[in-house]
Order: structure tokens, then C-alpha cells, then sequence
């Protein structure tokens, strides 16, 4: 007799909602999934946590959007890197209370995502502890020709980024898109020699590319893609809507280099809706902001750290 709850009844039930490709030979069920690799290019492989507290709050997140966003948040990599997400392996740790219906709900959530990016999930793990949730998954994808990384900004590129910035924690932070489509629509339009999603904030982000890179950068403030969600935050006090849109993080937008005259190209004809700006330039040293009413300062590379 089939069971009714617990772990074993969640895996079945999941395992029911399940369709997948002709490339997943075995799926969910048995010890591990069995994949048919890709026959050119590379094979992408990410993994990403999120937890209860620290990446979003039951008071104002429900358990389907916690699921959207653990499996959107780990797509969003391989899309920086110009891939096509594939499978995703999925391990969630539940809370000892949590009832079958949260559960549903929060692979729901998953799953829809999922969906919309193309992605099967293919196994993973069940557990349950007397802690918060916690999540992690791991994306599988794959890239024709050479993964677009951090490293290799050149001095005179021009820094673009797609869509607003800052004040994510509004909403945007839980139930967004990755920008997959838009990665492979750029990689199809111009030569990109760097690219990273922001996650940890525009400031940290770009940080990490120009040190990979060897370079310095910078930003014009005026030219920044300021969110809504920022300049509500900014009317609250303590931070300017720049600041907001530097520092706060998960965006999850798409931040790049391209020489001067892809950058002509994309100004002229942009390969999609999404929005899209010029946002400043790859220096030889350096990490500075243009400010608006000139001159210009030191960028602090703000962002949020796990570790401190």
C-alpha cells in the first residue's frame, strides 16, 4: 500500500508531476539520475543555497515563491555564463512541522519556474530537521563553443547591464525570470568577453569581473538603471536610489563587457525588449563612479557577504 505522508509519499507524489527529455535516461526515483551528455561544447554545472532567514522570510514569501526563486537564483548562473540550463538536481532540508501541503507548494513553485526555463528535475533529496528550510540545487547545462566567464574584460570596453537595479528585496528578489533568453540572444549578437549575474550587487559584481580581468572600471552614475523599487526605498531615508541599485543586490539582471563598436550595435538595434544600458568602461586601473554633478570617486564595491 502506497503511503499517504512523508518523505517517501512527497517523492512519489513529485515523481508523478515529472516529465522529462529524451536525454534523462533514469529520473526521479532510484539512486541517482542517469544523463545523456552533450555531443559538442561544454557541460555547465552550478549549485546554489538558499535559506530561511537569511534569503527570504516566511512573513512576507510564500513557500511556492521560495521554491521559484531557489531554482531561478541557480539558473541565473548558467545563463552568466551564455549556457543553456538543462537539469537540476534539488536537495531540500524541512522543517519537522512543515505539512505535506507546504511541501507541494514549494516544489510547485520549483517546477513552474523550471518550466518557463526549459529545465527537468531530475532527482535530488528529501530530509527534515527541527531548523528553518533550506535548499540547495544543483543546475545542470551546457554552452556551444567557450563559457562566457568573468575573466577576460578588456581595457575600452563598455559595461552594459539589463533591466533596473536596487530595491529587489521589495519583491523582485523571489519570483523573477533568469535572463536566459536574453544571454543566448547575446551571445548570437555580439562577442562577449566578460559576463556575471548580479547577485551580490552591481558594485561587488563588477568588482569581481575587474579583478579577474585585471582591469579597473567606471560607472556612470546618471547612466545607472534605478528600479522603482529603489527610489521607494531611497524616499525611506538612509540611502539614495544609487546606492540602492549599487549595493542592494539579487537583481539577477545580466552585467557584461563588449568592445566599443558591439556596444554601437546593441545602442542601435537591442536583440530584445528587456532593458538594456550602457552603464560605463572598462579603465586599465582603478574603480571609480562618475558622478552626476562630475567629477568623480572611489567605488565602494558594497554587496552582500555570508562571511565578514
Amino acid at each position: 500500500m502506497a503511503a499517504t505522508k512523508g518523505e517517501f509519499a512527497l517523492i512519489n507524489w513529485i515523481r508523478r508531476q515529472s516529465t522529462f527529455g529524451k536525454n534523462v535516461i533514469v529520473g526521479i526515483g532510484d539512486d541517482a539520475a542517469a544523463l545523456r551528455p552533450p555531443k559538442n561544447g561544454a557541460v555547465l554545472l552550478t549549485t546554489d543555497t538558499i535559506l530561511e532567514g537569511v534569503h527570504f522570510n516566511f512573513k512576507t514569501v510564500t513557500p511556492f515563491q521560495a521554491g521559484w526563486k531557489a531554482i531561478a537564483s541557480a539558473v541565473s548562473d548558467i545563463a552568466a555564463m551564455g549556457g543553456v540550463p538543462e537539469y537540476a538536481v534539488v536537495a531540500v532540508v524541512l522543517p519537522k512541522d512543515a505539512s505535506m501541503k507546504f511541501a507541494r507548494r514549494l516544489y510547485e513553485g520549483m517546477r513552474s519556474v523550471a518550466d518557463r526555463c526549459g529545465v527537468a528535475i531530475v532527482g535530488g533529496d528529501v530530509t527534515s530537521w527541527r531548523g528553518k528550510l533550506a535548499v540547495n540545487v544543483s543546475v545542470f547545462g551546457k554552452v556551444d563553443g567557450r563559457p562566457i566567464t568573468r575573466l577576460g574584460a578588456k581595457v575600452g570596453d563598455a559595461i552594459f547591464v539589463t533591466g533596473d537595479l536596487g530595491g529587489s528585496v521589495r519583491e523582485r528578489h523571489v519570483e523573477f525570470l533568469p535572463r536566459t533568453r536574453e544571454a543566448l540572444a547575446l551571445r548570437k549578437a555580439v562577442r562577449l568577453h566578460a559576463m556575471i549575474d548580479v547577485s551580490d550587487g552591481l558594485a561587488a559584481d563588477l568588482r569581481h569581473i575587474v579583478e579577474e580581468s585585471g582591469v579597473g572600471a567606471i560607472l556612470y552614475e546618471e547612466a545607472i538603471p534605478v528600479s522603482r523599487d529603489a527610489e521607494i526605498l531611497a524616499r525611506r531615508g538612509g540611502k539614495s536610489a544609487v546606492e540602492h541599485a549599487l549595493g542592494d543586490g539579487e537583481d539577477f539582471e545580466l552585467l557584461f563587457t563588449v568592445s566599443n563598436r558591439d556596444a554601437g550595435r546593441l545602442l542601435s538595434g537591442p536583440p530584445f525588449r528587456t532593458r538594456l544600458s550602457r552603464i560605463g568602461e572598462i579603465t586599465a586601473r582603478g574603480f571609480y563612479i562618475k558622478k552626476k554633478t562630475g567629477g568623480r570617486v572611489r567605488l565602494n564595491p558594497s554587496g552582500y557577504e555570508h562571511f565578514k
